[in-house]
């Protein structure tokens, strides 16, 4: 039985595999629907898919719904986020002259210290800093601001953040176009593989647990097809505990890699699935634990204190009302609508929709439906604490 067929818009990175696998290995069919996986150009695109009705879900940046709901980015329709598809992903890079600048300076490239290679940067780029990221309103954008401010480099004052669709970020940065970027994997790879820039640090070196992207539907569409939304969140949530099974391995880069998804080679996305990146044309390589995470330590879940997170950056970057920003961007991520598609299943829920982002330094058990739910470690790399609206 074929299913409901419900179209899905993706950009072609990593992070889409829940949709793909979803789709690929029969979870979507499994619960009687099908996936029409439309590949888009750039988020402002997809962003326009979703909101005029041209496809019905899609695979989002997680702060694209949040600005939505505070009426930033042009009139759209009010989206919401139903299910974070990845947590993490991303890499930040460099031109091979800031590099190699960079290197003359002292700096060691190790690929782990946000203070080291953040304050590096700043020497090195000597005048204004240009970053390329995917999209103005982007976890890529948020990690930025939030790591460039902390060390002292008044943003967006003092830098200048252009957007390049994921796949031109290697040729904006081998035009001279921008410095640096922070783009999701394999994009940033691939500019190592061409010989354009070398990789810097890990986006999970600023927040070691950051929703990148989510499910996200239109909010009339969540409410009028309720029982359709169900089926794909779980398929999605089912494909994404197939990718974090290590028996999923030999088989997940090869349905990411044909030509209707991402349409390169396999090998360049083990390394993303594996957290092991070369990140220079010299073949240097450096392994991160947690590079990018489907499923472990409630990966899934679309908790409200993670939009007001973003809510909160969105509106001390833009003059906005701080508690009304909360307060919009928290009803945003559905977990009332990801615990309603689950009801009736095995999978297990925190009891919380909201937690203190920051606050977990190790692996820690926190009290679920069904006894204990183990949380990863979600620091910040300055050690700042975010407080949501439990009220």
């Amino acid at each position: 039985m074929k299913g409901t067929v419900l179209s899905v818009g993706f950009m072609p990175l990593v992070d889409a595999a829940p949709l793909i696998v979803a789709q690929e290995m029969g979870f979507a069919a499994e619960e009687g629907i099908a996936l029409d996986l439309r590949r888009a150009p750039s988020w402002s695109s997809l962003r326009d898919m979703l909101s005029f009705g041209q496809v019905e879900a899609a695979h989002m940046l997680s702060p694209v719904p949040v600005a939505s709901a505070l009426g930033l980015g042009g009139a759209h329709a009010k989206l919401s986020a139903v299910s974070v598809l990845s947590i993490n992903g991303t890499v930040i890079g460099v031109s091979n002259a800031l590099a190699q600048k960079m290197r003359g300076q002292g700096h060691s490239f190790d690929f782990r210290d946000a203070y080291a290679a953040g304050n590096a940067l700043i020497a090195a780029a000597g005048a204004r800093l240009r970053i390329g990221v995917p999209f103005p309103f982007s976890m890529h954008a948020e990690l930025l601001y939030y790591w460039l401010s902390a060390l002292g480099l008044p943003a967006p004052q003092g830098v200048d953040i252009k957007t390049v669709p994921p796949s031109l970020m290697a040729e904006a940065i081998k035009a001279g176009e921008i410095d640096a970027f922070c783009v999701g994997e394999p994009w940033g790879s691939i500019a190592v593989e061409n010989g354009v820039g070398e990789l810097l640090l890990p986006g999970s070196a600023i927040w070691s647990f950051a929703p990148e992207k989510v499910l996200a539907v239109r909010s009339d569409w969540a409410e009028q097809e309720t029982a359709l939304m169900g089926r794909l969140i779980r398929s999605v949530c089912r494909a994404g505990r197939w990718l974090a099974d290590p028996s999923s391995r030999l088989l997940r880069s090869e349905l990411l890699a044909r030509p209707e998804y991402l349409n390169m080679s396999a090998d360049i996305l083990d390394r993303s699935f594996d957290g092991r990146l070369v990140i220079s044309k010299a073949g240097v390589e450096r392994r991160v634990d947690q590079f990018m995470e489907f499923n472990t330590g409630a990966a899934c879940f679309p908790w409200r204190s993670q939009a007001e997170w973003i809510g909160g950056q969105l509106a001390a970057r833009l003059g906005l009302d701080r508690p009304a920003a909360l307060a919009a961007a928290g009803s945003v991520f559905r977990s009332d609508l990801y615990r309603a598609a689950h009801a009736r299943t095995s999978a297990d829920m925190p009891i919380a929709s909201s937690k203190v982002e920051g606050g977990v330094e190790v692996p820690t058990a926190v009290a679920s439906e069904s006894g204990q739910i183990i949380l990863q470690p979600d620091r910040f790399f300055d050690g700042r604490v975010f407080e949501p609206n439990l009220g």
